[in-house]
């Protein structure tokens, strides 16, 4: 078994604890002595740096979101002279203002760091060559495999997103062994290369695929069409990006790096921290960070943490797969609605992951959608036929969900593409 950080990816609970507490209490400090806007809130929470010393005490700081990272927008959480910040990276940003994120060199190295553990754990080493797909620029993803890549030696292609011809003409010609993008756009890399033909062509061994929330029937299809073993990656900008945690050869969830960052798991109505194996939002503190260095902030992701013994003999506290979001989690009728939970069904009854979600209301009644991608295999042009495929996936998303989506069912191919992260959802509802 191959690690790039063993000492700190095979610490023992006592070791990592006294890493965790000696980063946080100088964290905290520094914070608090630098960031008047995170100054300001703990004093009206009643709690000074002193009173925080071991990962124990994190509840009495106050919780960050992103309406305070848009507030303080830009400078305003800046905990080191803007001298020192040599980089920014940004989050795409839908409403309101971008959310900025800083870095020093020293959180760079940290971050590429976190990402070689991420290639490493998934069979990477200088041997291999590393398609890197994600997009780069302001986005975290492509910078931060990138770094990574680096860090590991591996040979890199710093492919970005699109220009699908491109990719698999480079992923041929140089024999790239491990891949790095989006989930849904390695479907699409996958159907195309078995279009062209080219599948003895390619010689992927692993893919590296985040970003987006993805099914555990996609991933067997991913592997099953690429030859591959997927693995999953975890991040956000506002923490510093891709390599926050990580997926083993284990595949039972991901890795968290708790050298670097703290995991807890809070009710997302009450902000009350829950006890370890419940299912609640993820809160980070970033305890190794010098330019944005975030104290309990809130990702609004839903999974759980388990620190059952793996396999792999990494001691790193795991995160489940998310299986969505306390804020775009959708509400129709009541029912609490994930994507993921469709994505499951539909690829668990023969479908691509290629589908959208339309949610509207219609006289002040909530309706669902699911167009849903046929393949050619699947294709019917008789009208009895398209409607009992329907009215399986409804019977079987009715199982899954608690109500009855309407399902339409689109010819191949139909549906854009997506190169970057796939739009699932369209939600028409006036709020």
């Amino acid at each position: 078994m191959n690690y790039y950080q063993r000492d700190m990816e095979l610490a023992s609970r006592e070791d990592m604890l006294a890493v965790q507490s000696e980063r946080l209490e100088r964290t905290v400090r520094r914070v608090y002595e630098n960031v008047p806007y995170y100054r300001a809130l703990m004093d009206e929470k009643g709690v000074k740096p002193a009173d925080v010393k071991t990962p124990a005490d994190l509840y009495k700081l106050p919780l960050l979101s992103k309406e305070d990272l848009r507030k303080a927008y830009p400078y305003g959480l800046l905990a080191v002279p803007r001298a020192d910040a040599v980089r920014i990276q940004s989050t795409s940003g839908t409403t309101g203002k971008r959310v900025v994120a800083f870095y020093t060199q020293r959180d760079i190295d940290i971050w590429e760091e976190c990402c070689a553990r991420a290639i490493v754990a998934a069979g990477g080493s200088r041997e291999d060559v590393v398609h890197v797909c994600y997009g780069y620029g302001l986005f975290t993803g492509g910078p931060g495999l990138n770094g990574g890549s680096h860090k590991v030696g591996s040979l890199t292609l710093p492919m970005s997103s699109g220009n699908t011809e491109r990719q698999i003409q480079m992923m041929c010609d140089l024999s790239a062994t491990i891949l790095c993008c989006t989930p849904s756009y390695a479907a699409f890399l996958a159907e195309s290369i078995i279009e062209q033909g080219v599948r003895d062509q390619i010689s992927l061994k692993a893919g590296i695929f985040g970003a987006e929330t993805w099914s555990e029937e996609m991933r067997r299809d991913l592997e099953t069409r690429l030859g591959i073993k997927a693995y999953d990656i975890y991040g956000l900008t506002e923490i510093s990006g891709p390599g926050v945690s990580f997926e083993c050869s284990e595949q039972t969830g991901m890795h968290i790096n708790e050298d670097h960052f703290i995991a807890e798991i809070i009710d997302p109505k009450s902000g009350d921290p829950l006890p370890e194996g419940s299912r609640g939002e993820l809160v980070f503190s970033c305890i190794s960070k010098e330019a944005f260095p975030l104290l309990r902030y809130r990702t609004r992701d839903i999974c759980v943490l388990s620190r059952e013994k793996c396999s792999c003999g990494r001691t790193l506290v795991k995160m489940s797969r998310v299986t969505g979001r306390s804020d775009d989690m959708l509400i129709v009728r009541g029912v609490n609605v994930f994507p993921s939970q469709i994505e499951t069904v539909l690829l668990s009854c023969g479908y691509p992951p290629n589908y959208q979600i339309i949610v509207d209301r219609v006289n002040y009644s909530d309706t669902i959608e699911v167009q849903v991608e046929m393949t050619q295999e699947t294709f019917s042009d008789t009208v009895k036929d398209m409607a009992r495929q329907e009215g399986e996936l409804v019977s079987a998303l009715r199982s899954m969900l608690g109500i009855s989506p309407k399902v339409t069912l689109v010819a191949p191919r139909s549906i854009a593409r997506s190169e970057g992260k796939a739009v699932r959802v369209i939600d028409r509802r006036k709020f």
